[in-house]
């Protein structure tokens, strides 16, 4: 009985290491990780127009997945309190105390550490000041005090969201130019009707935790306003990369077609009764949107590459 007791502890010390790696790996969110490299390695190739360099795009995207795993691990210790309160968040990690805050830390310093230094030693500085930027907003202003403190907290995290693209481009660039402009303007206004959607169909959650979201504080009508007009503004955003001749006829017709549908649903949207099935589509086409501008922004700069 004694030799089944111990063989059955060693299994469970066994069984646990997976588990653990599992937990770390949530730790720092895997899927904002991938959804942030579509739009980084957009803006690296939108600058790039053929002139690619495996050093500096290993470095970017390498460097900037660490950075914001870290940012999105220093998260979880901040937000570990009203994670447990959320039906989405409350089985992560530290809501569980499956992972300590000192362990957390130290594996968001080390990421954080490591893809600063990855950056640094294959793009520039530039490219290693914004995203280093972009994770003082993420962390220290949205994380530590306006997701709990006001309503435009989501407005400051689009800030922070926004960066990743900016840095791929600025890695090729090596300077902040109209380009790397419209690209933060672009990200920054498709931020607010995409973070807005989730808050619509996870209104309980929010206000469970009693974060002060925009549909939370002034209702979901007024969010559904708010969501329109960043619409009718993230269009012409959009457009302005191809009317510059940053990106081509390519993207300006997936631009058009995907905001144009994206405004036709945030119409809807105002004569629909079932505000969750709403909210979500406007999520989803969100995704869509930006994921087939950003891969568009890819294709035409790798013709050149092809010809």
């Amino acid at each position: 009985m004694e030799h089944a007791a111990s063989v059955t502890q060693h299994d469970g010390r066994l069984k646990s290491n997976p588990s653990r790696w599992r937990d770390l790996l949530a730790l720092t969110k895997p899927g904002i990780i991938g959804g942030n490299l579509i739009a980084t390695v957009g803006g690296y190739f939108l600058a790039a127009q053929g002139a690619f360099e495996w050093v500096t795009f290993i470095s970017v995207i390498v460097g900037i997945s660490l950075i914001i795993a870290s940012g999105c691990a220093c998260n979880n210790v901040i937000d570990r309190d009203i994670d447990a309160l959320m039906a989405r968040t409350r089985h992560r990690p530290l809501a569980k105390g499956r992972i300590s805050i000192t362990q957390a830390l130290g594996v968001s310093a080390l990421l954080g550490v490591v893809g600063v230094v990855c950056l640094a030693l294959g793009t520039n500085g530039l490219a290693v000041a914004l995203a280093v930027i972009g994770w003082g907003v993420y962390v220290g202003v949205y994380s530590l005090y306006m997701k709990r403190h006001s309503e435009y907290g989501t407005l400051v995290g689009s800030l922070s969201g926004a960066m990743p693209p900016v840095v791929g481009y600025c890695a090729v660039t090596g300077q902040f130019d109209s380009g790397a402009l419209m690209l933060l303007i672009i990200f920054c206004l498709w931020q607010m009707p995409h973070s807005y959607a989730i808050a619509i169909f996870r209104y309980a959650d929010y206000q469970r935790a009693s974060i002060p979201v925009l549909p939370v504080v002034h209702g979901i009508k007024r969010a559904k306003h708010h969501i329109l007009g960043y619409i009718i503004a993230f269009i012409p955003a959009s457009l302005a990369l191809a009317l510059a001749s940053q990106a081509g006829t390519g993207y300006l017709l997936v631009a058009l077609a995907m905001g144009g549908y994206w405004l036709y649903l945030a119409l809807c949207g105002f004569r629909l009764e079932d505000d969750v099935r709403w909210a979500k589509k406007i999520f989803g086409v969100s995704i869509l949107t930006i994921t087939a501008m950003s891969l568009v922004m890819v294709l035409e700069a790798m013709v050149p590459m092809w010809t």
